[in-house]
């Protein structure tokens, strides 16, 4: 009852700052606070985890690098984008560093949970150089798209948090080497989990929606609804904002990822929450009630997509706001999140998610937090300067002295080798 009460206040809440004029001044003051909540959330798990090089320990002894951390980094780096503190960098690289820049387990398991961490290390790649950071990663990709002994080619996403956890890091290799087999394996994972996946195509095109699983194909909630995964789509429609950010838009792959895209977004468009979160179960009312990674990841791929232009209808924004508001009820005072499903495979596992709870990791939590605030901080940030889209927008493709500006849109004289930057509105690595 104390939770129910708790989540009706926080929904009046929401309800009120929506309803809200937004004028310049309160854009700026909205945009503040999420910075403000975005830096107390990662304070509250830095402070909770000192050491970054520590094993996890929940019901057994992982070690740090594992996916759900690689998660909590992708965050952190997005974190550093608009809030560059030299601490993110520090406690990043003693991690990294202690690993030694490798995937968890080994260069021969081939694994995309196990790949996940080399996303943050190829972004480290990108702002500093060094090919130790890549090359590990590297000789992961080469032994799974190569290797003799491989009888799975293309077939290892038999999951679609996979998705999420390898083909951006995919994508990357292909950017530091510029060699398109990396994204070419990626896309064609891709789509064997899309289309294919064992006879059990789990992206449902009608619906825009992904079932998680091959084994959790066509499960359905006592409602009678389609059991799809809040997270798990989640991870999806990330992972394609991750993989378009890392490609120019007349690269051969893009319309494909950007049609299904488009797809999701009308799907959740068309089922959230009037509290501005969305259900566990995504279009059953089973697990009725407020979650925040799914959320959060939603509102990363909004958010973006009305940046880039790609979502123009005025629903989209208010989807984008009170998914905003959502998941800033979730912070705590300390900056603990609440409302998190501990790690799970779909929507049931940990039922009820409720704002004291703590889930059996914190550190994914965080950083999907972080990814949905970090996107939409950038979103009112462009809706006040000329961001990405004014350089595309400024910029004459026949001038000979073009500026090359970050991907935040911010002019820069001397560029960095191994960064990734934009010119002429479009990406490419300073060699």
């Amino acid at each position: 009852m104390k939770d129910e009460l708790l989540s009706y206040v926080r929904s009046i809440a929401a309800f009120i700052l929506l309803m809200a004029i937004v004028t310049p001044t309160s854009a700026g003051t909205r945009r503040d606070s999420i910075l403000a909540q975005a830096r107390l959330a990662n304070k509250y798990f830095m402070e909770s985890t000192p050491d970054p090089t520590a094993n996890s320990v929940t019901d057994k002894v992982r070690p740090s690098h594992i996916w759900t951390r690689g998660v909590y980094y992708e965050g952190l780096m997005a974190l550093y984008d608009i809030d560059p503190q030299e601490q993110y960098i520090d406690y990043t690289d003693e991690w990294a560093v202690f690993h030694e820049w490798a995937p968890r387990s080994s260069v021969w398991k081939v694994h995309a949970d196990d790949q996940c961490c080399t996303q943050t290390y190829m972004t480290r790649y990108f702002q500093v150089g060094g090919k130790e950071k890549y090359e590990k990663a590297k000789q992961d990709f080469d032994n799974q798209i190569g290797g003799s002994d491989r009888t799975r080619h293309n077939r290892d996403w038999t999951w679609i948090d996979a998705i999420q956890m390898a083909m951006p890091a995919l994508a990357m290799m292909t950017n530091i080497t510029e060699d398109r087999k990396y994204i070419d394996f990626a896309i064609h994972s891709y789509l064997w989990t899309r289309d294919t996946c064992d006879s059990k195509p789990l992206f449902i095109k009608n619906e825009g929606l992904w079932w998680r699983d091959a084994k959790l194909y066509g499960v359905k909630e006592n409602d009678g609804k389609n059991s799809y995964w809040s997270r798990g789509n989640g991870w999806v429609y990330v992972a394609l904002q991750r993989v378009m950010d890392q490609m120019s838009e007349d690269d051969e792959y893009y319309p494909l990822l950007k049609k299904d895209f488009l797809s999701m977004s009308k799907a959740l468009l068309s089922i959230q929450r009037n509290d501005g979160f969305w259900n566990a179960s995504l279009i059953s009312g089973e697990y009725n009630g407020p979650e925040l990674t799914g959320t959060a990841l939603f509102l990363s791929g909004l958010a973006w997509g009305i940046r880039k232009g790609y979502l123009t209808d005025d629903a989209y924004r208010k989807a984008a706001d009170i998914a905003w508001d959502a998941c800033s009820s979730c912070v705590h005072d300390n900056g603990f999140l609440g409302y998190v499903q501990g790690t799970s495979d779909r929507p049931s596992k940990g039922w009820p998610f409720t704002y004291d709870a703590v889930p059996n990791f914190e550190d994914y939590g965080t950083g999907c937090f972080l990814l949905g605030a970090t996107e939409y901080y950038k979103l009112l940030t462009a809706s006040q300067t000329d961001g990405i889209d004014g350089v595309r927008e400024s910029m004459n493709e026949n001038a000979t002295d073009l500026a090359t500006y970050d991907l935040m849109g911010r002019r820069i004289i001397n560029p960095v080798d191994g960064r990734l930057y934009i010119r002429n509105g479009k990406k490419f690595i300073q060699r």
